[in-house]
């Protein structure tokens, strides 16, 4: 035997023994042994609290790691009329969570509630805690919050467009909700139109579009409102109201509100008849429809959706309470009109006076009136209880000029002028003066001469004249043709 062959045997008796040891089975591995879980013992079991529990919980695995928990909840009402006899109310299906804490609101509409919690862990090789950790409670009675609508009121009547504008948004929406439940607190508001699904949110101030609502939208529909509290209970009834949507026809001209009381001062109105103040506005407005807001009140918004010009005169003097138009009830409905595009003609003795009876004149509006948003008059001034004013100068090329009727107007203290007539002098943009104070060349008060006594707004929705003074007061000839110029102003043929 040569060396080298001595050298090759041990290598190939190693090699043989090793291809031995390779066949050879070894031990099967050990079974993956499942994770545990532990509560944390706040709060102590068997306290009792309120329905809103927030519980911390771990787990541990000794040949792994955990990666996840599943948990749930058992919730026991006491039989009636025993104190010790527990029944099962209602349970929650497994809920799959990588957290090892949560806010649980259990569902407690009994005075007192037993809740069973258990929580288990899950390791990475999807083995389940097999004893879950479990905790006792008792929770205190929660019950749903309530909901209300302030905002429309049941079978109201709305006008709207089929689309929004910079003045019409859509239909507003304004709720609220309430919670009598001790700790607990609203935390989700809800509304749904038509029977369609629920649009949850935290607004409680919306408006509406057209979109939400089911076609055709001129007709009936119904708006529904819910709410959630931190307890996760809804609500059941909500609340809801019925409403009539209106979209404007405007297939009518004018409309002529009559508010003038010729019994509010005795000594203006001497020879003044209802009938005969109707007949000057018949006559300057020809084919106007009238509406006596003395008899009827203010005309609801289906009335006035059918005419492209509304005229509101209150032409005698307030001296014992401002002009009605004045009331934030009647300005609601006017500017729902003027929203979605009617046209405004307002006359009257102090007319603008009315909207701040109370306060020292000159005075200014603030933003969020009337007079300031939706006629664009900032500050407003009235002359004295003597006669003064004679007439008005026209907008050259536009409007001609008009002269007071001095006839009824002849005896004290007018003399055959206009007196408390209101001045504009502050305005905003887009606007005309219409006309301009004049009084005689002998008058002392030079101050009023010029300053604006009727102004127009020309808006993206609507348009609007003021007239701050009484048009019946002026010769009806000159008044027949003011008519016809603002109604030519208006683009209303």
């Amino acid at each position: 035997m040569t060396l080298q062959m001595k050298f090759h045997i041990p290598l190939l008796a190693v090699m043989c023994i090793a291809l031995v040891s390779c066949e050879r089975p070894t031990s099967p591995p050990l079974p993956n042994s499942p994770p545990i879980t532990r509560l944390a013992n706040i709060p102590r079991d068997s306290s009792v609290v309120f329905p809103l529990v927030v519980l911390n919980w771990s787990g541990g695995d000794n040949d792994g790691y955990v990666v996840g928990y599943q948990y749930r909840y058992f919730t026991y009402h006491l039989l009636q009329g025993t104190s010790s006899t527990w029944i099962l109310y209602d349970s929650t299906e497994w809920i799959n969570t990588t957290a090892s804490s949560d806010t649980i609101a259990f569902n407690s509409t009994d005075s007192l509630n037993l809740q069973r919690f258990i929580v288990r862990a899950i390791d990475n090789g999807g083995a389940v805690d097999p004893n879950p950790a479990e905790k006792i409670l008792y929770t205190t009675r929660a019950t749903p919050p309530i909901t209300s609508i302030e905002t429309p009121k049941k079978n109201d009547t709305l006008l709207v467009l089929d689309h929004v504008t910079d003045w019409w948004p859509g239909v507003p929406l304004i709720f609220k909700a309430v919670d009598l439940t001790r700790g607990g607190k609203v935390v989700a508001f809800a509304w749904s139109v038509d029977g369609g699904s629920w649009n949850w949110g935290s607004d409680t101030s919306i408006y509406l579009t057209p979109a939400v609502f089911k076609q055709p939208l001129d007709g009936i529909h119904t708006i529904r409102v819910t709410s959630r509290n931190n307890t996760n209970l809804v609500d059941p009834n909500g609340d809801s109201v019925i409403v009539k949507l209106v979209i404007p026809p405007l297939d009518r001209k004018v409309l002529i509100i009559d508010e003038t009381d010729e019994l509010n001062n005795p000594f203006i109105t001497r020879g003044i008849s209802d009938s005969s103040v109707d007949r000057f506005y018949a006559d300057v407005f020809p084919g106007s429809d009238e509406w006596d807001f003395k008899q009827k009140g203010m005309p609801p918004r289906s009335v006035l959706a059918h005419y492209e010009l509304v005229v509101w005169h209150a032409d005698d003097i307030p001296a014992s309470y401002p002009h009605k138009i004045s009331d934030p009830n009647n300005i609601s409905v006017l500017t729902d009109y003027l929203n979605v595009g009617g046209k405004f003609l307002m006359s009257g003795w102090g007319i603008l006076k009315s909207f701040a009876y109370y306060k020292n004149f000159p005075f200014t509006f603030s933003p969020g009136t009337f007079v300031f948003d939706y006629l664009h008059i900032h500050t407003v001034d009235e002359t004295g209880i003597i006669g003064d004013c004679i007439g008005g100068k026209g907008l050259p090329g536009i409007f001609s000029d008009i002269h007071v009727d001095s006839t009824k107007l002849a005896f004290f203290p007018y003399g055959g002028k206009l007196a408390q007539v209101n001045l504009i002098t502050q305005m905003a943009g887009f606007t005309d003066i219409l006309y301009s104070y004049m009084n005689l060349p002998s008058s002392p008060n030079v101050s009023y001469r010029g300053r604006a006594i009727a102004l127009q707004y020309y808006g993206t929705s609507y348009n609007a004249i003021v007239l701050g003074f009484p048009m019946y007061f002026i010769q009806k000839g000159d008044a027949i043709t003011m008519a016809g110029e603002i109604l030519r102003s208006l683009h209303i043929k």
